[in-house]
């Protein structure tokens, strides 16, 4: 754990555990974008993301222990075009290169590419390359489960997203793309060595440095990922409060049939079920 909040952790068990009944790999995060919300920024969702684990599998969706990891997700048609190029590992080839072969597979010039990342320190370098070859760069403070999401979803104005962000999220988000034919590579950064040590004790060497994707993070066709817009995002609008009445919009996407389904509700604040601070 990164820091000492309250949630459901890894091997938590929840619900009847009955003889018989269906059981689920779940991931979710209540706000992906804590610190934008708090300060009345964009790009705030709450998402769950939940993945059937067949009779005789111990788990469908893996669990990094690392706080933090590389991370570079990219749309459907820069899949078709690693597939046509063998597979090459982005995380591995200089990040020039990179924007060079995706805006090839998406048909455009690298200057008219937007890339994505967190406004963070750790990215300096990232930020300066992705300047020197013209491309547009788009910097968020938080909430990197959108930004992954984002250039999988069409007419999100986003290519590619690349950076260090939470592992937790990397699997959040690897259902959603599961669902929408994109993609992701993951490395777990172990940028301190005592984290690094921390770690090795408790996957295999192997895994230690390797590059997961999508279908190695998220196994099986039976994942669905549900997000709700808080403060708006490349993804969802946010909440809109209009007198006692709220709207929301949703989007709901399922593996198996790649549907994506947009959720437009409004709530009378007056009948929640759940009582509201304003009341107490």
């Amino acid at each position: 754990m990164k820091d000492n909040a309250p949630g459901i952790f890894v091997g938590e068990k929840l619900g009847t555990w009955e003889e018989g009944s269906p059981r689920f790999d779940i991931a979710l995060d209540p706000i992906d974008g804590t610190t934008n919300l708090s300060k009345g920024l964009p790009n705030s969702i709450s998402v769950i993301a939940a993945a059937q684990v067949p009779e005789g599998s111990a788990n469908v969706m893996r669990h990094l222990p690392s706080y933090y990891c590389q991370k570079i997700a990219y749309g459907p048609a820069v899949v078709e075009a690693l597939r046509g190029a063998g597979q090459r590992n982005f995380l591995d080839m200089p990040f020039t290169e990179v924007l060079h072969f995706v805006a090839g597979a998406l048909g455009k010039h690298v200057n008219d590419l937007v890339v994505m990342m967190l406004d963070r320190p750790r990215h300096a370098d990232l930020i300066r390359q992705t300047r020197e070859t013209g491309s547009a760069l788009r910097l968020i403070g938080d909430g990197d489960i959108t930004a992954a999401v984002a250039p999988s979803l069409p007419g999100s104005g986003v290519d590619l997203y690349v950076g260090m962000g939470g592992s937790p999220e990397a699997v959040l988000a690897a259902a959603a793309l599961k669902c929408l034919g994109g993609d992701m590579e993951v490395r777990m950064w172990l940028h301190e060595e005592s984290h690094r040590k921390e770690v090795a004790a408790k996957v295999s060497r192997e895994d230690l440095d390797r590059i997961f994707r999508v279908d190695e993070l998220l196994v099986g066709e039976s994942a669905l990922f549900c997000a709700t817009g808080i403060s708006d995002s490349a993804l969802l609008p946010g909440i809109k409060l209009i007198g006692r009445r709220a709207e929301t919009h949703s989007i709901l996407l399922r593996t198996r049939s790649r549907t994506v389904r947009h959720i437009h509700a409004i709530h009378n604040l007056d009948h929640k079920i759940i009582p509201l601070r304003s009341k107490s």
